[in-house]
């Protein structure tokens, strides 16, 4: 049988695009899906429209929810907790809210998540369709934040950070307690607390359109600080000497409120 999928979408003040994505997820899956999809929007601060938007969706797709967090609590924050109050089914996956992964392409994930624990989909492998690639800025971040992360971590995920991911309900079930970054960083906590615990991860070539009004173009800087202080901080966690260290936390708190960023789950 198929197996029962629910599926994740973070948003921040996505009135403008969130619409659309849902629609089509929604009547994609039931188009060509036989088995069961509850798609859980998490919403993360919003100031703006996007319950209203979410919950028109929900009357003509019963099958999307929304759960809202009036505080914001960053992007993986949300998806910390979308997997905290998930229901009992066979796989969990992410994608963004502006629809940069068609549905196909998250498709594709579930039929190849019968031979790995976790199922990501990248931009950067042979065979990767972009129909409009990112900022040529934004790509080399990328490029520099997956040379940090390969050095720290050895996982040799050549994308990390594309936000299309699937796993199954076990492997999420068994590292969730290792799972506090709540920004971006979040698909690096989840990779790694994966193959920390001996989970396999399976990365496949993805479809993408990277869509214009990005939150993390428009705040690129910041964005891409927060992140490396959440990825040293990530590898000190499984350092031995992380113990040790705990009294100079202070130093990494006082970076974090200095550059706004989302509330960290408490270790």
């Amino acid at each position: 049988p198929a197996p029962s999928v629910l599926l994740l979408m973070p948003a921040y003040n996505e009135e403008a695009r969130i619409e659309p994505t849902l629609r089509e997820y929604a009547a994609y899956f039931r188009a060509h899906f036989p088995g069961r999809l509850e798609i859980l929007v998490v919403l993360n601060g919003c100031r703006d429209n996007t319950l209203a938007v979410v919950q028109r969706v929900a009357k003509d797709f019963p099958e999307v929810q929304v759960e809202n967090f009036p505080a914001p609590i960053g992007k993986g924050g949300a998806l910390i907790e979308g997997l905290r109050h998930a229901p009992k089914v066979d796989l969990i996956g992410y994608v963004d809210a502006d629809g940069a992964t068609p549905p196909v392409a998250f498709h594709a994930l579930i039929q190849h998540a019968a031979w790995a624990d976790c199922v990501i989909g990248s931009r950067w492998l042979a065979g990767a369709v972009l129909h409009q690639s990112q900022p040529w800025f934004r790509r080399f971040t990328s490029r520099c934040f997956h040379a940090i992360v390969q050095g720290l971590f050895w996982m040799d995920i050549a994308d990390t950070q594309c936000p299309a991911k699937i796993a199954r309900r076990a492997a999420i079930e068994a590292i969730y307690p290792q799972l506090r970054i709540a920004d971006l960083a979040f698909d690096v906590n989840l990779l790694y607390s994966l193959t920390h615990a001996g989970f396999k991860v399976q990365e496949l070539p993805t479809e993408w359109t990277d869509k214009l009004g990005s939150k993390v173009t428009s705040s690129l800087f910041r964005s891409s600080a927060i992140m490396f202080l959440s990825t040293v901080r990530l590898r000190l966690v499984y350092s031995p000497l992380y113990e040790r260290l705990q009294p100079l936390r202070w130093i990494g708190d006082r970076l974090y409120a200095a550059l706004r960023a989302p509330v960290r789950k408490v270790d």
